[in-house]
């Protein structure tokens, strides 16, 4: 090799690595409920309808089932599947622009799954991206990080629990630390792992409790930031750097799947299985603020499964039965409550100046932000839809049970 061919080598291999770890940009969606955690896509202008063969770029059948959300960022989208009925964990890049695939990882083998519940998928919690790296977790059945070029940094299957209805919630980031809930029906716990090893940190368990399956959200109060971490029975917010907790309430709930959000100085969390209540929560107490703390509580059609969104002054819910409400989100007024059509488990995202609902049968319902209900449109797509689609730029990017669609105006 000569040595003008050894620097066009070594300037190759270098132009790769640097493609395989572009930055994250505003536009894209890095994790479970996009930049923020919460479900508010900036920037964007996705389109206001669509149907099979109309406004469809592409559609790209995916092998096996997952219900994890995609991620996009640095060229290319994420997700997780489990091939094989469950005994392949696999994580998959596709290029967002031609849908085809980049990267097809297995990182966990079962030869004997678990059994899980029937609506579950063995690939539910959603991957993150972050400064090069995708960090992937199966909940009880493992958890990994990889650069954004392929390659597999660590892998661990330390956190063991007895989660019989398989596992749901997506891990959150801060620092340099990966935080996740572990909450089974042996054991409760939160737990961080260091990012660079996958080794734990902290681990704060909850106490005699019961199963939940939400992701937590890293919020900034007065004191610094804080893991806010919906549980059974009560939810806590955490130090982020030691696990001690900070504050809490208590309230009657299990099963917890919602994620947080937070505005207008306030966290608003649900309570889970049978009847679940939506709190308001001042986050700047410590210890039981169970009866200081609380600034409102909303018990009419309030969701087991789906996370709220707040624009501007207004919080949105819709109930797994299809029931939507419009709240203030400073006082808890309900505004208006409107019947959509459908079951629903996806999260609502804000995206283009409205609101997008994707209920269990491959129907989006669009809406305006406001005051007042008023819908703009209804679109429809073939099979079963339990992930939260993904807004970046002018597209949508949506999950269904066996294939991953590209959506955008004109197509």
């Amino acid at each position: 090799m000569t040595g003008m061919q050894r620097r066009l080598t070594v300037h190759a291999i270098a132009l790769s690595l640097t493609l395989a770890a572009l930055p994250l940009t505003a536009g894209d969606w890095p994790q479970f409920r996009g930049p923020d955690g919460q479900g508010i896509a900036q920037d964007t202008q996705p389109p206001l309808s669509w149907g099979e063969g109309r406004n469809v770029t592409w559609k790209k059948k995916i092998d096996g089932l997952g219900w994890s959300s995609p991620v996009v960022g640095g060229g290319k989208l994420w997700l997780t599947t489990a091939a094989e009925e469950g005994k392949s964990l696999r994580v998959l890049a596709l290029d967002p622009d031609s849908g085809e695939t980049v990267h097809n990882i297995e990182l966990f083998r079962f030869e004997a799954p678990p059994k899980i519940n029937e609506k579950n998928s063995y690939a539910s919690p959603t991957p993150i991206l972050e400064d090069g790296r995708v960090y992937v977790h199966f909940g009880t059945q493992g958890t990994a990080a990889l650069t954004t070029g392929g390659e597999v940094l660590w892998k661990t299957r330390e956190l063991r629990y007895y989660h019989r209805h398989g596992s749901s919630g997506s891990p959150a980031t801060t620092k340099d630390l990966l935080l996740i809930n572990c909450d089974g029906y042996d054991l409760q716990y939160v737990v961080a792992l260091d990012k660079n090893s996958g080794e734990i940190r902290w681990k704060s368990y909850r106490g005699d409790s019961a199963h939940a399956y939400a992701t937590p959200l890293v919020i900034s109060a007065d004191a610094g930031k804080q893991l806010v971490s919906p549980g059974s029975g009560r939810t806590v917010a955490y130090d982020i750097d030691s696990g001690e907790e900070l504050w809490w309430i208590n309230y009657n709930g299990f099963s917890n799947v919602p994620r947080p959000v937070t505005g207008h100085g306030l966290v608003y969390i649900t309570s889970g299985f049978f009847k679940p209540d939506l709190f308001a929560i001042r986050p700047d107490g410590r210890g039981d603020i169970t009866r200081t703390h609380v600034a409102w509580k909303y018990s009419k059609g309030v969701p087991l499964t789906p996370s709220p969104v707040i624009v501007g002054n207004e919080l949105y819910i819709v109930s797994d039965n299809g029931i939507a409400t419009c709240l203030d989100a400073r006082t808890g007024e309900e505004l208006w409550k409107e019947r959509l059509e459908g079951g629903y488990s996806a999260s609502p995202v804000y995206a283009g100046g409205r609101i997008y609902f994707l209920n269990e049968e491959g129907l989006t319902t669009v809406i305006q932000p406001g005051r007042e209900f008023e819908k703009l449109a209804e679109s429809r797509l073939d099979g079963r839809t339990l992930a939260a689609i993904a807004p970046v730029d002018d597209v949508i990017f949506l999950r269904s049970d066996t294939h991953l669609y590209r959506i955008e105006e004109g197509k």
